[in-house]
């Protein structure tokens, strides 16, 4: 945060004045946060509250390193990879942050200040229901505590609560931070937490937690998707508006005004930077790419289906240079095309760049655009699923939600997302166990069509944004995605052992070849063989797959893999109390 470090400046002068003006030996420790020594200024009550938003909130590789079927790296996580084993300790199974958090609330109210206490309060409890809502995500039941336990609290050895009573806690936490927040309504800083920060997180929460339990069959599902809908409509209805421009508004090296919390990065003496050139720039940085799968589901300019046959006949063994064109505009705003790609740092040749400014796509330098939290797409986009999910969707909603991010993405009126047209004809890609949501494809519900609808547009508009693709898998329960072929470009029989020019520049690219190397000349060459394989009936052409043996091995598990082991000290010290999450 801008103010973070004047702030931290500031305490440590004051540390510095303390000992010089007593005897350092009568002082009470200044290491240590006392109730009676601190708390008592609102300065004091935002530094001590600035470590949240590091030890809460993603930063870096965080947001932009998905997880899931869209984006691939080597090595694969081990969720992707069927790796996971129960830790020992840690596994993200850990609560510092809310023993800070809860600390925090004890004692702030020692500030005679009552509204900085009434602001300060809501933020805590925005990142305690924050803490809780990732937790809950990860691990499903985790033990609620509200306070500072010491060290002989028996709630110390509880078992876990629910899910259901955490979240209930969660949307309290929410509803109860609003109503501290309500005077920031008006403010709306980029890189701090206020009234609209709050919503949106009930908004995302509200909706990862009614479709979690509606595709389970749990009880509740409709009292959290009712809640999500009414945080988004606010946002409907005002307060903020889209950026223009879907493509500068990551590469931007300040936030922009679509961003409702963002994380800031600057350069200078402070050097504060993202990775993100580095991370997607480097051979040695796991060759990010996108799948073909991924790239498939955008549509045409026209707002025709790429993979309808009627439209592209050939779709299936369309090469590069011929199925980037005439897209969805976003898709050129998130892969390399044309100048720029580089195959040494991608794996499947979709090359990533959503972040990466066009002057530096061959730079390992330091990055400082700001990276998005929450942004309104995603509020837009909550607000159309939910109703959706609820059955009580209209036209309407959609052009005011889904249909403005199609705007921006250059779509004419014609090709907006029309709400009979989609439920009288799911699209058959996104419904197939091969390509897409296999688990929504089998069921007949209301309303599936226009959910794919709202699916596809969500993988595409907030792709490489804090784990949301991995996390929607899991809340829709279509955790088989994962399963699915990881499958890169395209590759001809008569572009097989020969120098390629793929994007159709004039300039050769790759060389993909079997046996022993060509000798021809180009900067990147790819051996068919156990890691790479092509998928073409003879393995003569075709997408070129990765990762098919190591998938083999390891299937996901419905029964386990939705949720993560629970760490073998945590049952351990609980005397059982805790008890491992099912199939770990």
């Amino acid at each position: 945060m801008k103010n973070t470090f004047k702030h931290i400046l500031f305490a440590l002068g004051a540390c510095l004045c303390l000992t010089g003006c007593e005897d350092w030996l009568d002082i009470k420790p200044v290491d240590k946060l006392t109730p009676d020594n601190y708390f008592r200024t609102e300065e004091e009550l935002e530094l001590y509250s600035n470590r949240f938003y590091n030890n809460v909130l993603p930063g870096g590789t965080a947001i932009y390193k998905e997880t899931g079927d869209n984006l691939i790296w080597t090595p694969l996580d081990d969720e992707i990879s069927g790796q996971r084993v129960v830790p020992e300790t840690g596994g993200g199974y850990t609560f510092t942050a809310l023993r800070q958090i809860n600390f925090f609330l004890e004692h702030l109210g020692n500030c005679d200040d009552k509204r900085a206490v009434m602001k300060y309060r809501g933020i805590a409890l925005f990142f305690r229901a924050y803490f809780y809502f990732e937790k809950v995500k990860r691990f499903g039941d985790v033990p609620w505590i509200d306070h500072v336990p010491a060290s002989d609290d028996a709630i110390l050895y509880k078992p876990r609560d629910s899910r259901e009573v955490v979240m209930s806690h969660v949307m309290q936490d929410l509803d109860s931070a609003l109503v501290c927040l309500e005077k920031t309504k008006s403010k709306k800083e980029v890189y701090r937490v206020h009234w609209w920060t709050v919503q949106a997180l009930k908004s995302r929460a509200g909706l990862f937690e009614g479709t979690y339990r509606k595709y389970r069959g749990l009880e509740g599902a409709d009292k959290y998707l009712e809640a999500s809908v009414e945080a988004s409509e606010c946002f409907i209805t005002g307060g903020y508006s889209l950026y223009d421009d879907y493509r500068q508004m990551f590469v931007s090296p300040n936030a922009c005004k679509e961003y409702i919390l963002a994380r800031n990065y600057v350069g200078g003496s402070v050097d504060l930077n993202n990775g993100v050139y580095n991370t997607f720039n480097s051979a040695g940085q796991g060759r990010a790419g996108f799948v073909r799968k991924f790239i498939n589901t955008y549509l045409m300019s026209d707002g025709r289906r790429f993979t309808d046959p009627s439209v592209n006949p050939t779709w299936s063994t369309m090469e590069f240079k011929d199925e980037i064109k005439n897209r969805d505009g976003r898709l050129a705003m998130t892969i390399r095309i044309g100048n720029g790609l580089n195959y040494n740092c991608c794996l499947t040749g979709y090359q990533p760049k959503k972040y990466i400014h066009d002057e530096y796509f061959s730079s390992t330098e330091h990055a400082y655009n700001d990276l998005p939290l929450f942004r309104l797409g995603e509020i837009y986009l909550n607000y159309a699923e939910a109703k959706a999910e609820l059955g009580v969707l209209t036209q309407e909603d959609l052009d005011a939600s889904i249909n403005k991010l199609r705007s921006r993405a250059g779509f004419a009126e014609t090709a907006y997302l029309k709400m009979d047209d989609a439920n009288a004809n799911p699209d058959p890609y996104l419904c197939a166990a091969e390509t897409g949501y296999g688990y929504l494809g089998s069921l007949n519900i209301p309303n599936k069509g226009v959910i794919l609808e709202i699916r596809r547009e969500r993988n595409i508009e907030l792709v490489q944004e804090s784990q949301q693709r991995y996390y929607d898998l899991m809340r829709w329960k279509e955790g088989q995605c994962i399963d699915q072929d990881f499958e890169g470009i395209y590759i001809p029989a008569d572009k097989l052992n020969k120098a390629y020019d793929v994007d159709g520049d004039g300039n050769d690219d790759i060389c993909v070849y079997e046996g022993e190397r060509p000798d021809v000349s180009v900067p990147v060459y790819i051996q068919i063989g156990d890691a790479i394989t092509l998928n073409g009936p003879s393995g003569k052409s075709g997408n070129l797959v990765f990762f098919k043996a190591l998938k083999a091995m390891s299937k996901w598990n419905e029964e386990r893999d939705y949720l993560f082991p629970i760490p073998n000290e945590d049952i351990v010290l609980t005397g059982g109390a805790v008890k491992q999450n099912p199939g770990w």
